[in-house]
């Protein structure tokens, strides 16, 4: 199935449905109406955006940054970010948890 079959819009607001939860990270579709978003704050993971549909403006230590379709925007752990939707959007959010000690 298409990944934004998997989710519907909410009018004047925002829709996440959790596809994957592991211990490596989390993978999950959110659908933005126009005019929303998520208010700046950071996380402690590195995160990327992936936008199916629509147009958002992140902003990614306070550097604005256009994400259309087919971008994939990288938000850096431990550096504020926040999203907004400029047309009703799409997007998938992959949050990457450190796995501890890399190989060698």
């Amino acid at each position: 199935m298409s990944l934004p079959l998997l989710i519907t819009p909410t009018e004047h607001g925002i829709a996440s449905r959790v596809l994957a939860k592991a211990a490596g990270g989390n993978v999950t579709l959110f659908a933005l109406d126009t005019g929303q978003g998520l208010t700046e704050h950071s996380s402690p993971f590195d995160a990327f955006v992936i936008v199916l549909e629509g147009i958002l403006e992140l902003t990614i230590g306070g550097k604005p940054v256009r994400a259309t379709p087919g971008t994939i925007v990288r938000m850096p752990a431990n550096i504020p970010h926040a999203v907004d939707a400029i047309e009703q959007t799409r997007m998938l959010l992959i949050m990457l948890r450190d796995g501890g000690k890399p190989s060698a």
